[in-house]
């Protein structure tokens, strides 16, 4: 996907209160920026990182700029936002780019499904063919060429997790799918120092057979798509 306006170029001064960064942009003023990310992006939110904003076009926003990209200090360019990693997928299995996910007729967002009161991110429907239910991981944390979920704890997936599980159990098909918005993972593995119980949780829904998969990204300030598939070890 193309960024439909240029991004907005400024080094990160702080991270704070979860939703918010204060940057400097290039002409020396200070901005407040809505961060798209829940996690702790750890090794993503080192302050004097150069990072870009997206302008939402809306003045009536608390705050009309959204952080969208980092470089680490590794040099390594990084997509923060998590809201585009539906958007990033659905577009790879429009376009045929992961074949994992191909040969569905449809395509459903956010349906309501499970008995923990969950949605699921895509629905992929065809027929004579079981519904394949697809819930979309966004992925920032790499180290040693790994990439690791999640960088902070979440009960919600290994709530998500479960749900796929049961899913699975009835002869529909589940996917956990990590999106991984940078280009230097060969592989992924759950996060088990930072939150064992999803990486327990992970191992018992691909046990009941639940699928794992997982696509890195190349961001940059023009755009953004899932180009190769990666290794899940667990």
């Amino acid at each position: 996907m193309k960024f439909t306006q240029g991004l907005i170029p400024g080094r990160l001064l702080r991270r704070y209160k979860r939703f918010l960064a204060d940057v400097e942009l290039a002409d020396g003023s200070l901005v407040t920026a809505h961060t798209p990310n829940t996690g702790s992006m750890l090794g993503c939110a080192e302050p004097g990182s150069r990072v870009w904003l997206r302008d939402s076009g809306n003045p009536k926003r608390k705050y009309p700029l959204s952080w969208e990209l980092v470089e680490t200090n590794a040099g390594v360019m990084v997509g923060i936002n998590t809201g585009l990693a539906n958007h990033l997928l659905r577009e790879a299995i429009e376009t045929g780019q992961v074949s994992e996910l191909g040969g569905y007729e449809r395509i459903r967002s956010e349906v309501k499904y499970g008995s923990e009161n969950s949605r699921i991110d895509l629905l992929l429907a065809a027929q004579g063919r079981p519904d394949c239910y697809v819930e979309v991981k966004n992925l920032t944390l790499v180290e040693g060429g790994t990439g690791y979920f999640p960088d902070a704890v979440s009960a919600r997936g290994s709530k998500h997790l479960r749900e796929l599980s049961t899913v699975a159990r009835a002869g529909q098909r589940a996917v956990i799918f990590f999106c991984v918005q940078r280009n230097d993972a060969c592989r992924v593995s759950p996060a088990d120092a930072i939150d064992p119980v999803y990486g327990q949780t992970l191992r018992q829904a691909l046990e009941q057979g639940v699928e794992a998969l997982a696509y890195a990204a190349s961001p940059s300030p023009e755009g953004i798509s899932l180009e190769r598939a990666l290794q899940v070890v667990v």
